[in-house]
């Protein structure tokens, strides 16, 4: 097919819920790209932090195709070993007490919502139900997510929302006490708000909300659906904090391209869930556990390490660049924000170097690069050479 061949069928077929760029992606290797007409793009994308071993990786592939010839699918009415074993990996590397899988980030937030109201009604019965989030915070596009998510241009359309949440702001602990009550069960956070604009948040800040959560008897959930599983150097960015929270969600690069999310527990509430208060037909799905368990089996210690090293890299080189578009960098490991300065947008900047062969995502007001972790130097040294060549 062609590309305006493509683009029409989407235009008379597919719900415009997004705008989407002038590229119609074909096939990919690591983190190059290739459009229909053959053109090549280098990936600091990785469908927004999705793909984390890159396209058609050997390992990925072999994995997912062994179990496709085995079994898809059967439900959770019966026990298959990928997910269980998923779920080993993931405990034993957090200190966690166990898990439960979804399909994506928005549904593991909603889980893990679900999970703190009702081990509240159950220890202390009606009326404390209320999770604290933060302003500039996103939780996904469900009712109830949207409704936690700490954004007024995301409250809207959609009425009635989702009761139960009040926002503080980031790194404020006057505001979370502000907005704290007899009401209250937990507080949700991402320590690296990255729809708002890739802010971590300040290490003491997030440590005194778990103290404050501990005082009060709050669960203190984090969502880690961008940052987890190797995206910020550490497999959950909790570890870089500090914490230990009671609730953990993610998605996004679990499974390294196939949709599949989930929560993790502590010991206090991992048996909060009982059969038939929650569930999901597609959870634990036998292919994309299969595929997860090949992605955290890749990201050992050196694998972590690199991360770190590659986004530190990254960050250098483009403030090296002392362009006049771009300002200070920010983000942990492969999750970077770079702030956007004159007189075009993030999303004009993100065009021209879509054009150029760069793939690159926007969030807040800024640029943001999400490549996978597999990046090589090559890679990494061409999208750098585009941003010079078009920004410059």
């Amino acid at each position: 097919m062609t590309f305006e061949e493509i683009k029409n069928l989407d235009e008379q077929y597919v719900m415009h819920s997004y705008s989407r760029f002038p590229v119609a992606v074909d096939h990919g290797k690591g983190a190059t790209l290739w459009d229909i007409d053959g053109k090549a793009y280098i990936d600091f994308t990785s469908g927004i932090g999705v793909a984390s071993l890159g396209h058609a990786d050997e390992g990925w592939l072999k994995a997912v195709t062994g179990q496709a010839v085995k079994l898809a699918h059967i439900s959770n009415l019966f026990y298959t070993a990928p997910y269980a074993q998923a779920a080993a990996k993931l405990c034993q590397r957090t200190e966690m007490s166990n898990a439960m899988f979804a399909n994506s980030g928005a549904e593991a937030n909603e889980a893990m919502i679900k999970l703190a109201r009702k081990w509240s009604f159950d220890k202390y019965g009606k009326g404390r139900g209320t999770v604290i989030t933060l302003h500039n915070s996103f939780h996904g596009r469900t009712i109830t997510t949207l409704a936690a998510t700490g954004q007024d241009k995301f409250h809207d359309y959609f009425f009635p929302f989702t009761e139960g949440f009040r926002y503080a702001d980031a790194n404020d602990m006057d505001s979370v006490e502000a907005v704290a009550g007899h009401d209250v069960c937990a507080v949700m956070l991402e320590l690296v708000q990255g729809e708002g604009g890739v802010l971590p948040l300040d290490r003491d800040f997030v440590q005194k909300v778990a103290d404050l959560c501990a005082k009060r008897d709050w669960l203190l959930l984090i969502d880690e659906v961008q940052t987890g599983v190797g995206r910020t150097g550490t497999l959950f960015a909790f570890q870089q904090y500090g914490i230990q929270p009671d609730v953990v969600s993610f998605a996004k690069g679990i499974a390294g391209g196939l949709p599949f999310g989930g929560i993790l527990a502590n010991e206090k509430c991992k048996h909060v869930f009982s059969p038939g208060t929650h569930g999901t037909t597609f959870g634990g799905n036998p292919i994309a556990a299969a595929a997860a368990c090949h992605v955290l089996e890749r990201m050992n210690e050196d694998f972590l390490a690199s991360v770190q090293k590659k986004g530190h890299y990254l960050r250098t080189q483009v403030e090296e660049m002392a362009l006049p578009c771009l300002g200070a960098t920010r983000g942990l490991g492969l999750m970077i924000g770079i702030e956007v300065k004159g007189g075009r947008t993030n999303r004009e900047l993100a065009a021209l170097l879509i054009d150029r062969g760069l793939l690159v995502l926007t969030a807040g007001s800024g640029l943001r690069f999400l490549p996978p972790l597999t990046i090589t130097q090559e890679e990494m040294d061409q999208g750098l050479a585009i941003i010079r060549e078009t920004l410059g």
